[in-house]
């Protein structure tokens, strides 16, 4: 229980440093950030339970007010922006990315890949795109069109998630509590 707290709140911390590489705005008022990469971690490295806990964590602490996102936002204010159905997506996203992961017999790299792309970007931009379209007064499919303006960078954020669950897994096998 004590090793399982700690982990998710070292995970709440990585996606609040995260928040540091600094943002790029877009015309549809999300911002480009690191953030989502931390999301894809939570899942693939600490599982669908853990991760998404640790997700919930950092909204809250968002929620009351400490400047944890890209840019330096934070409080309830955050919830009423255009980025508010990703904000809301991110603990779903961190638990189907940890769920595929834990439940296929895929190696590291792969499992975490495919976790990272169903959850860290379909269910994502599932919540996303809504969320988009209702703060932003567009349809969803002006939303969708809108979205794929994040589709490159993460499909980069898929392979690095890949990668450093790879890596975790290998130095540290216990620590890859989605395989545990």
């Amino acid at each position: 229980m004590e090793r399982s707290l700690t982990h998710i709140a070292l995970f709440t911390a990585l996606i609040a440093a995260l928040g540091l590489v600094p943002k790029i705005d877009l015309a549809a008022g999300v911002p480009i950030t690191a953030q989502s990469l931390g999301v894809m971690l939570c899942g693939t490295v600490l599982g669908a339970r853990r991760g998404a806990l640790a997700v919930l964590l950092f909204l809250v602490l968002v929620a009351i007010g400490l400047p944890l996102l890209s840019g330096g936002r934070g409080g309830l204010g955050v919830f009423a922006t255009p980025p508010v159905g990703f904000l809301i997506g991110f603990p779903v996203a961190a638990f189907v990315a940890g769920l595929v992961v834990e439940r296929t017999t895929l190696a590291p790299l792969w499992a975490a890949m495919c976790g990272a792309v169903i959850g860290g970007i379909g269910v994502l931009y599932a919540f996303g795109i809504p969320g988009m379209a209702i703060m932003l007064d567009k349809s969803l499919t002006e939303a969708s069109y809108l979205a794929m303006a994040y589709l490159p960078g993460d499909l980069i954020k898929v392979v690095l998630a890949g990668f450093v669950t790879q890596a975790i897994g290998a130095a540290r096998p216990a620590a890859l509590m989605s395989r545990a």
